[in-house]
């Protein structure tokens, strides 16, 4: 139930926000907006953090889920005064990008060439690689999750890369979980197609 009156308070301010005009006039409901959906970020921040970018998490960064959840924050808002999310999904699909582009940062700093993503082992990882270098083998797959249509990248991300539920993500984008297994399966089938060459011969 939670989620759901989050989804709608969300959605309140987002159609608030729709009619202002200016930075200064809009902030009092970005404000209001990104701390009602707190709660909901800080869960997608534990969950990321220690399901996708766990050695973040242990020295030298030891990292927290609240300090990730700061930064993200701290991004919103910025990225709300030029941009308007539409919908609910919008919005939590605007979060998740700083997310990750705040995690691999971080990633990157840690380890000038580190993996910035945990590649489900179906998605055939390269037997030589250790996992903290970003090898030909690991640049093409994440471009190919890259290229996947929007739809399709942003279930395989939340549900491969993030490890959420699939009734989770169902949640988060408003739709049916038999839509999230449909189109987690376009995102399988297109990955195991590009990169079809990468399978060991049997």
């Amino acid at each position: 139930m939670d989620q759901i009156r989050t989804s709608a308070a969300v959605q309140q301010y987002l159609d608030e926000l729709a009619g202002i005009l200016g930075d200064s006039s809009s902030e009092p409901v970005v404000s209001a907006l990104v701390g009602r959906a707190v709660c909901r970020l800080h869960l997608l921040c534990l969950t990321v953090l220690n399901r996708s970018y766990r050695r973040l998490t242990r020295p030298p960064m030891n990292l927290q889920a609240q300090e990730l959840l700061s930064s993200v924050v701290t991004r919103l808002l910025k990225a709300l005064r030029e941009t308007r999310p539409r919908n609910t999904r919008g919005f939590f699909s605007l979060a998740n990008q700083h997310m990750i582009w705040e995690l691999n940062g971080l990633a990157r700093r840690l380890d000038k060439q580190a993996a910035t993503v945990e590649i489900n082992e179906e998605l055939l990882l390269d037997p030589g690689s250790s996992g903290s270098d970003i090898t030909p083998t690991t640049c093409r797959m994440l471009q190919a999750i890259e290229n996947l249509p929007e739809e399709e990248r942003e279930v395989f991300s939340l549900v491969r890369i993030q490890g959420m539920s699939h009734g989770e993500v169902a949640t988060l984008l408003e739709v049916s979980s038999k839509t999230i297994q449909r189109r987690l399966g376009r995102a399988m089938t297109m990955l195991n197609d590009s990169l079809s060459d990468l399978r060991p011969s049997k």
